[in-house]
C-alpha cells in the first residue's frame, strides 16, 4: 500500500500518471473547511434573500389557521388536510433555499477538485481496524493539525460572537417584553451580522486548510527512484526488451538491405567507412537507395556487390552526403540527382563497353 512506503524514499515528484491514478482511487486533495464555508456562505445568502418571503409567507398560513380555528374540524380528516396544508406552505418555503444549499456544497467540493467516482474509499481496509494504526493516526501531524485548527477557530469565532454581540446586551435584556415581531426582526439583524463575520473569517481558515491539505496529499503521492523506474517500465515498457526489439528490427532490416544489393545499380562508397546502394531502371523518377551503412555494414555491402558483380564506384563526399540526406527505399534528394547521374552514366558506359 501507498501509506506503508518509507517516506525517507519518497523524494521524487509524483508524475502525472501518480496523480491520474490517485484521482481514480478517490485519493483527492480536499479540505473539509472549504466545504463548510461554502454551505455557511450559502446559508448567509439564503437568509439575507429569503428569510422575508419565508417569514412572510408562513406568517400569512399561520395566522389564517389561527384566526379561523373555529371553522377547522377537528376530525381525522380536518386535521390531516390542516396538517397537509402547513407542509406543502413549508416545503415550497424552503424548496428553494435548500437546493441553494446542495448547490454550495456540492460546489465546494468541485472547487477543489472535478467529480470522481470510485469505490476504492468503500473497500475495507485492515489498516483502519487495526488498534496501532488508529493509534498512530490519533497522534499524527494530520490530526494535531485538525486539532489545533479546530481550537483556533472555536476561539476566533467565540470572540469575533461576543464582539458583536456585546453592544445588544441591553437589547437582548429587553426581548423578554418585546413582540414577537420585534424579537424575530432583532434576530434576523444580529444573525446575518454573525454570518457576515463567520463567513469572512472562515474564508482565511478556509484557504490555509486547503493549501495545508493540499501540501499534505502531495507529499504523499511523491514517488521513490525505484517506484519511477517501475512506473517507466509500465508506460514506455521495460528498457532491455525494447532494446531487444530495437535490435531484431535492425537484423531484419540488414538482411532486407543485403537481398537488395545484387539488384542494385551501384554502390557508391567512401573506402572505409561508407556504402550507399541505389537502383536505377528507366521509368523511374529517381534513382532510389536501397541499402546503406557505415564500417562493417559498409564493408558487407561492398562485399555482396563484389560477388553479384555490381559496380563499386568511390565517391567520398558523395558518399557522405547521400547516406545523411537518404533513408532505405527512399528516392535520392534533388539536389544530388546531377552528381548521381554522373555515376550511373559512367556506370552505364562501362557495362556498353564491356559488352563489345
Amino acid at each position: 500500500m501507498a501509506d506503508d512506503r518509507n517516506d525517507a524514499d519518497r523524494t521524487e515528484d509524483p508524475t502525472q500518471k501518480r496523480l491520474d491514478d490517485a484521482l481514480k482511487r478517490g485519493d483527492v486533495a480536499k479540505s473539509q473547511e472549504v466545504s463548510t464555508w461554502f454551505v455557511i456562505a450559502g446559508g448567509a445568502l439564503v437568509l439575507s434573500a429569503f428569510a422575508g418571503t419565508m417569514v412572510t409567507g408562513l406568517n400569512a398560513t399561520l395566522r389564517g389557521i389561527v384566526a379561523n380555528a373555529h371553522q377547522i374540524p377537528v376530525d381525522g380528516r380536518g386535521i390531516i388536510a390542516v396538517t397537509g396544508r402547513i407542509g406543502v406552505e413549508v416545503l415550497a418555503a424552503v424548496t428553494i433555499p435548500f437546493l441553494l444549499l446542495m448547490l454550495a456544497a456540492i460546489g465546494g467540493n468541485m472547487i477543489q477538485h472535478r467529480l470522481v467516482w470510485s469505490v476504492e474509499p468503500l473497500k475495507m481496509q485492515l489498516g483502519k481496524i487495526s488498534p496501532m494504526a488508529g493509534l498512530k493516526r490519533q497522534f499524527s501531524k494530520q490530526s494535531l493539525a485538525s486539532f489545533a485548527k479546530g481550537l483556533a477557530k472555536i476561539l476566533v469565532l467565540g470572540a469575533v460572537m461576543a464582539v458583536l454581540l456585546w453592544p445588544q446586551r441591553h437589547r437582548l435584556d429587553g426581548l423578554v417584553s418585546t413582540d414577537i415581531l420585534g424579537t424575530l426582526v432583532l434576530a434576523h439583524s444580529l444573525t446575518l451580522e454573525l454570518f457576515g463575520a463567520v463567513v469572512a473569517i472562515l474564508a482565511f481558515v478556509a484557504a490555509a486548510d486547503y493549501l495545508f491539505q493540499y501540501q499534505q496529499w502531495y507529499e504523499k503521492q511523491k514517488m521513490s527512484v525505484q517506484e519511477l523506474k517501475e512506473e517507466f517500465k509500465q508506460t514506455e515498457g521495460d528498457p532491455t526488451i525494447k532494446a531487444r526489439i530495437r535490435q531484431i528490427r535492425q537484423t531484419k532490416m540488414r538482411k532486407r538491405m543485403m537481398a537488395a544489393v545484387p539488384e542494385a545499380s551501384v554502390v557508391i562508397t567512401n573506402p572505409t567507412h561508407y556504402s550507399i546502394a541505389l537502383k536505377y531502371d528507366r521509368g523511374m523518377n529517381a534513382p532510389l537507395c536501397v541499402a546503406k551503412g557505415v564500417d562493417a555494414i559498409a564493408l558487407k555491402i561492398r562485399e555482396v556487390a563484389k560477388e553479384h558483380a555490381v559496380p563499386i564506384v568511390e565517391n567520398p563526399p558523395l558518399a557522405r552526403a547521400l547516406h545523411a540526406t537518404v533513408e532505405v527505399d527512399e528516392e535520392i534528394p534533388p539536389e544530388h540527382y546531377k552528381a548521381v547521374a554522373e555515376v550511373i552514366g559512367y556506370v552505364m558506359k562501362l557495362r556498353t563497353a564491356g559488352r563489345r
